[in-house]
């Protein structure tokens, strides 16, 4: 068959989507197919590429090593494609499934309650929002934006700082009556610290004393938690110490839910938030950059962006 016979943008966007939406019939349902139609056009596919891309079973599909690399590669030729298109002016509007990733504290403080105005905005973008504080592979994962918190692993991927806040010791009014207010570093020996048991939390938390030397107090409690917004719960149950990001505790802290402690001896570290994302060949899809430039735009931490 004759290249230009083959509309090859066509099969490989229904075989990515075969991918991301995990079946034929759920990517038939998507591009207005027959399930039947779709499953031919990957077997058309398979056919001219001479390669198995799938292994079928009754329950899932399993992409071969081959299938994996068109699937990697794919993603980025449709992104350079949507990209293409927008700059000529066929498509000036941003649409499309748009994968997040982002950690727990963020999701729920800023990105969860700016969805609406987000979709107001953009009425034909679909979210599909994961809230986690593991740090996650964009690629293996096929997500589109992730947010992160703490210092970024050298990688290929682009990154946009969001802003960056202060970390602050806290704990309930509750606790702090039945347990005292440690007035010195050394005092927090004699309390409950709740810490974090996701990889890339702290060994310790930092606190510059007296004189000015900096010492990391070890994190040593009865509970550990995996995402900051549960360690934020269990030191509104009145548990222990946690120490959390600012923008977290502000509204608890004014409301008096919790009290910030050893202010005096904090550091005063911020840590970075970054949006993470794959930009092939310096060229974004245009509901990426939407949503990057809504962010950007929408989110004030409390230490202002450089």
């Amino acid at each position: 068959m004759a290249r230009l016979e083959v509309n090859r943008s066509g099969e490989l966007e229904i075989f990515v989507r075969v991918i991301e939406l995990g079946g034929f019939s759920a990517a038939a349902r998507a591009c207005g197919m027959t399930p039947s139609a779709v499953s031919k056009l990957v077997a058309r596919l398979e056919q001219r590429l001479g390669a198995r891309l799938l292994n079928r079973s009754t329950r899932q599909l399993k992409l071969t090593p081959e299938g994996c690399g068109l699937y990697e590669r794919g993603v980025r030729v449709l992104a350079a494609l949507d990209e293409a298109e927008r700059c000529a002016g066929i498509q000036g509007v941003p649409r499309g499934r748009l994968r997040v990733n982002t950690n727990v504290p963020f999701g729920q403080h800023f990105l969860l309650p700016l969805v609406p105005a987000f979709l107001e905005r953009y009425p034909e973008v679909t979210l599909d929002i994961v809230l986690t504080d593991e740090v996650v592979d964009i690629l293996e994962q096929r997500t589109d934006v992730a947010v992160r918190a703490g210092p970024l692993k050298s990688s290929s991927l682009v990154a946009r700082k969001l802003g960056q806040t202060r970390m602050v010791l806290v704990a309930s009014p509750a606790y702090l009556a039945r347990h005292g207010t440690p007035l010195l570093p050394a005092e927090l020996e004699q309390h409950n610290r709740l810490g974090a048991n996701y990889a890339r939390a702290q060994a310790g938390w930092p606190l510059r004393q007296a004189d000015g030397t900096q010492i990391a107090v070890p994190v040593t409690g009865n509970v550990q938690a995996s995402d900051g917004e549960a360690l934020r719960r269990l030191a509104l149950a009145g548990l222990g110490l946690a120490r959390l990001a600012q923008f977290q505790v502000r509204d608890d802290i004014a409301a008096g839910r919790l009290q910030a402690v050893l202010e005096a001896f904090n550091p005063g570290d911020l840590e970075e938030v970054h949006a993470v994302f794959v930009g092939p060949g310096g060229q974004v899809p245009l509901r990426v950059r939407a949503l990057l430039d809504f962010l950007a735009e929408q989110v004030v931490f409390d230490a202002p962006r450089e």
